[in-house]
């Protein structure tokens, strides 16, 4: 079909790389709610979307028919078989379904837990602060750009043990493969073998020099005894590369984003600094980032629909934190607001294990944005840009302060 045909009814033909759902898609997800929680597209090759949070429980949890073998929604090459060809590209554990996942999944928790990305916090604030001294003289910079963006890599490769100055190419992989890679099976495939050989290479040189970082810590673990494939360490790196830049430096940007067009929200915590902790909640809830996919493994019969083998289905937990069932004024920043069950990280076997150290790198970015710069404001609003797609976040955010 046309995948530039503007779209006449979202319930049946919805499009998440339409601009105007890039801008704002709330109003798009409360009228397929209101009409058929669960919409559908023939775009990008057939896709169903959830739009409610009981949705988005019920069905995360279904492993053994939705798959997370396929966690992208990008169209396919039409040689390949979705249900069997999935061991043959990278396959880290979010790729995986339980049982199989269980082991390499507490592999990694330890690496994750609070303690230990508490150790990366000093790194991190030391970081904000030089950011913020490369542009606080000049009045103005792009938050999204000079700052959420600069975050991020830097702290992964931080954590990698890598040079911190290769971080422009780690976001250009990150971005060939999730932004570029959706509609060029070229680029997907360029950038993924390039991140696969980069880690290769750092695997075979931590062998012979370890020095502590995460992959020197991976090449002693074990799985039942038997050590660690160079496979599964190339893809738990490929892992937190991918899931640990573009997600989290979105939700920064986003939260900057929301203080420089909401005054009140920006003096507040600007003067309430103990609001921070439910704050750094409540903009995750509203400016949740990530729409994971899934792939029906057999047929489903859920609600009178009927999901195919081999259809494909987006868990929309952006659209869930917005479900006026489960939160009031689920439209409003509220940012002491108590009852904040929100799904930003996901759901059930497949939550975000980095939880720990996204809202570490939010707080300290934010914290250290508002102390050094309390007052600031949105110089053009016809500037700012969103990414699409399954990782939605404010990308240019141009203030004067």
């Amino acid at each position: 079909m046309d995948e530039t045909k503007p779209v006449e009814d979202w319930t049946t033909d919805f499009n998440i790389f339409d601009p105007q759902y890039s801008r704002d898609p709330a109003p798009f997800w409360s009228e397929i709610r209101q009409t058929c929680p669960i919409a559908h597209t023939g775009r990008n090759g057939g896709l169903y979307m959830t739009t409610s949070y009981n949705d988005a429980q019920r069905l995360v949890r279904e492993t053994d028919i939705l798959s997370n073998r396929q966690i992208s929604i990008a169209p396919m090459q039409a040689d390949k078989d979705l249900l069997a060809d999935y061991h043959t590209e990278v396959n880290p554990p979010i790729t995986m379904d339980p049982p199989e996942s269980i082991a390499v999944r507490r592999l990694i928790l330890p690496f994750f837990s609070v303690k230990a990305v508490e150790k990366h916090r000093p790194y991190t604030e030391a970081l904000c602060h030089q950011l913020i001294d490369g542009f606080i003289d000049q009045g103005e910079c792009d938050a999204a750009e000079d700052y959420a963006q600069q975050i991020t890599p830097r702290v992964i490769a931080h954590m990698l043990g890598i040079d911190e100055t290769r971080n422009e190419e780690f976001v250009s992989w990150v971005r060939g493969l999730i932004e570029d890679g959706f509609s060029d099976f070229d680029a997907r495939r360029d950038n993924l073998k390039a991140m696969t050989t980069f880690f290769q290479d750092m695997i075979e040189e931590r062998r012979r020099y370890p020095t502590g970082d995460y992959i020197s810590d991976l090449i002693t673990k074990d799985i039942d005894g038997a050590p660690l494939t160079d496979k599964i360490i190339v893809n738990l790196c490929v892992l937190l590369l991918i899931a640990g830049i573009d997600t989290t430096w979105s939700s920064i940007g986003s939260s900057l984003f929301h203080m420089a067009t909401h005054d009140h929200d920006r003096k507040r915590l600007a003067s309430e600094p103990g609001l921070f902790p439910s704050a750094i909640e409540e903009l995750l809830r509203f400016y949740a980032p990530v729409s994971p996919g899934r792939i029906a493994m057999k047929d489903l019969e859920y609600n009178g629909i009927t999901i195919k083998k081999g259809e494909r289905m987006m868990m929309n937990f952006p659209a869930a934190n917005r479900d006026p069932a489960q939160f009031e004024n689920p439209d409003e920043v509220i940012l002491d607001r108590e009852q904040n069950r929100h799904v930003a990280f996901g759901i059930g076997h497949h939550r975000c294990a980095g939880s720990n150290l996204a809202r570490m790198e939010m707080d300290a970015a934010l914290r250290i944005w508002f102390e050094r710069i309390p007052d600031f404001t949105l110089t053009d609003p016809g500037a700012v840009t969103w990414s699409t797609g399954q990782v939605r976040g404010a990308r240019r955010v141009p203030v004067k302060f």
